[in-house]
């Protein structure tokens, strides 16, 4: 990306205190005038100990409730809730996640919302291009859920969904990539492709009939913007997805695109009816510029704001 200087450390072989080490070098040689935490608990009180050891402000932008993570580990936890109430700006992906980390900030600068969005490379693909360049049946239905396997996720449900749909389209078939459990790649009409390298992603999404997305009503899935989601929109494939409230939100509450949660019976129903479409238009949709754009205005803002406030 030009103008853009990247710099990798490897966290597993340097361990966490070499690597603490590490940046606090690279950031005494860069002097930011931002740092920003971001992916995880951890990075929220990285990012706020880096500023402070600089003199720059801080960010935190969260795309999920870290916190469901790791449950049991208490004190990273109050780390980072002292840690979003530090922050010169905090940014969440969608609006239930930004009025539970507006809590933590008691009464401080508002939450602001940038949503998912996702990478240019995922637009509309030739559907039957796409299942030759992957190996896939180019004769059969193909509907595909690409993500992690759990049952806090509510997975399961979609066995017992693609069992129903599969009586009523004798073709269709259940693609699944990553690493599900064995017993869920022996059941008939199953492909499984294992993991996928990054850049054939878009033809695996655009390979689909149908693209499903599951989440759960659990203290991660209330506050889950699946990145799934916003690449099988990007590339125009019709969805079948659980309503809870982000996904929803992210949908705009287009009704024919949710069922209820955990409902198999509604999942099958909506999957038959899904198989018609060619393709979904979801209408306009948030881009990585557009996004960048926003992060760049909010954090100018923020540094006008604090000036201001320091030169009272």
């Amino acid at each position: 990306m030009a103008g853009v200087a990247w710099i990798g450390e490897d966290a597993r072989s340097l361990g966490p205190l070499k690597l603490y080490h590490r940046l606090f070098q690279h950031a005494r040689a860069f002097q930011p005038d931002w740092v920003i935490g971001m992916s995880d608990t951890y990075y929220g009180w990285l990012a706020r100990r880096l500023a402070d050891s600089n003199g720059a402000r801080f960010a935190i932008d969260a795309y999920d409730n870290y916190e469901a993570y790791m449950p049991w580990n208490l004190p990273m936890h109050r780390l980072w809730r002292s840690s979003i109430r530090a922050a010169d700006l905090v940014t969440a992906a969608g609006p239930q996640l930004a009025q539970r980390l507006q809590s933590h900030r008691r009464g401080g600068r508002p939450v602001e919302i940038i949503p998912m969005a996702a990478d240019p490379d995922f637009q509309p693909l030739e559907r039957q291009a796409c299942r030759r360049k992957l190996g896939l049946r180019t004769d059969a239905r193909l509907i595909g859920y690409v993500g992690s396997w759990s049952r806090n996720r509510g997975t399961n449900m979609l066995i017992d969904a693609f069992r129903r749909a599969r009586e009523l389209q004798p073709d269709l078939n259940l693609l699944l990539s990553g690493r599900p459990p064995a017993e869920v790649l022996a059941e008939p009409g199953v492909v499984g492709t294992g993991y996928v390298a990054d850049v054939h992603l878009p033809a695996l999404i655009n390979a689909l009939d149908v693209a499903c997305v599951i989440t759960a009503d659990t203290s991660f899935g209330r506050y889950s913007y699946p990145a799934k989601l916003c690449e099988a929109m990007a590339c125009g494939v019709p969805v079948v997805a659980t309503a809870t409230e982000p996904v929803r939100w992210m949908l705009g509450m287009r009704t024919e695109y949710l069922v209820p949660l955990g409902d198999a019976k509604a999942f099958a129903a909506r999957i038959s009816d899904s198989l018609a479409l060619p393709s979904a238009d979801y209408g306009p949709r948030p881009t990585w510029t557009a996004q960048a754009e926003r992060l760049d205005r909010l954090l100018t803002s923020a540094q006008a704001q604090a000036r201001g406030s320091a030169l009272e």
